[in-house]
């Protein structure tokens, strides 16, 4: 089956309702420990979360910077379901495992896969049951073989990697990596608990954000009607790219980390192109 063109996905994903597969590793914990254990290694409030629940969470190094972020599903009281970024599956079980010390926990990496069903400027309604979607309204179905949900199209994940994008939505390995601070990628606020109590890694989050989220860069949404790419450097030496897409309208969109210094909004030289530099979305938006 042939996929609608850039322009009517992106429509579609932004002024309508539409479905896409995107590949993503699922790591199964289950055991009687499996939620007081979790509780002390991520960021998230895990024993607040409801059956069903779910929310976006990091695991760090014990100096604070990123293991993994990822998305943890409450599938029972003992049972949790992580779905992170394809390829960063293997090393996420490994930093849990590390970890896991005389702990009665199961950790796994199982088939997995996701369809995610995003709807804007129209009501989607479904019996499926899925996880609560980082950016519009709709779901994210995740596990095995999942199908697309009848009377839905389908669309291009080149489309979804622009509505990604300006949505400010970091991805493994582009915009988060071994080095990054989790403050600098603005989603902080809806991946972290500040009232659940200790976690590894947790004194560079608490410090970074009782002073402000000052950051020495900070994850910013750039506009050009050039073309960029990740590794681009901005203006002179004051970002990098890290993650770009060609727009259906024109011109491309991508994320970057910038410098502090750099105050937003502000237009910024890229490939000797003017381009816009705006904070990403995702800073000022609260979980769904």
């Amino acid at each position: 089956m042939s996929l609608p063109g850039l322009a009517e996905s992106y429509e579609l994903l932004t002024n309508g309702v539409a479905a896409v597969r995107l590949p993503r590793d699922v790591v199964r914990i289950s055991g009687p420990d499996a939620a007081t254990w979790l509780q002390g290694q991520v960021s998230q409030d895990v024993l607040g979360l409801a059956e069903g629940g779910s929310a976006w969470s990091f695991i760090l190094q014990p100096q604070g910077k990123v293991d993994a972020w990822f998305r943890v599903t409450r599938e029972a009281d003992d049972v949790f379901v992580l779905d992170v970024d394809a390829g960063h599956g293997e090393a996420l079980v490994a930093r849990l495992n590390r970890f896991k010390l005389r702990v009665k926990a199961e950790v796994e990496l199982i088939d997995g896969e996701m369809v995610a069903v995003i709807s804007n400027g129209n009501d989607y309604n479904s019996p499926i049951v899925g996880a609560a979607p980082f950016f519009a309204v709709g779901l994210d179905m995740v596990g095995q073989s999942v199908p697309m949900p009848d009377g839905v199209t389908e669309v291009s994940a080149e489309a979804y990697e622009v509505a990604r994008i300006e949505a400010g939505m970091p991805k493994m390995g582009s915009e988060l990596t071994e080095d990054t601070i989790p403050n600098a990628a603005g989603v902080v606020e809806r991946s972290a608990s500040f009232t659940k109590g200790c976690y590894t890694g947790q004194e560079l989050v608490a410090r970074v954000d009782s002073r402000g989220n000052n950051t020495p860069t900070q994850l910013r949404l750039v506009r050009s009607p050039g073309e960029m790419a990740a590794g681009d450097v901005v203006g002179d030496d004051q970002g990098t790219i890290t993650s770009a897409a060609v727009h259906p309208h024109g011109g491309s969109v991508a994320l970057a980390y910038i410098k502090r210094a750099v105050e937003v909004p502000c237009t910024l030289s890229i490939n000797g192109v003017d381009a816009e530099i705006n904070p990403v979305p995702s800073a000022a938006t609260t979980a769904p």
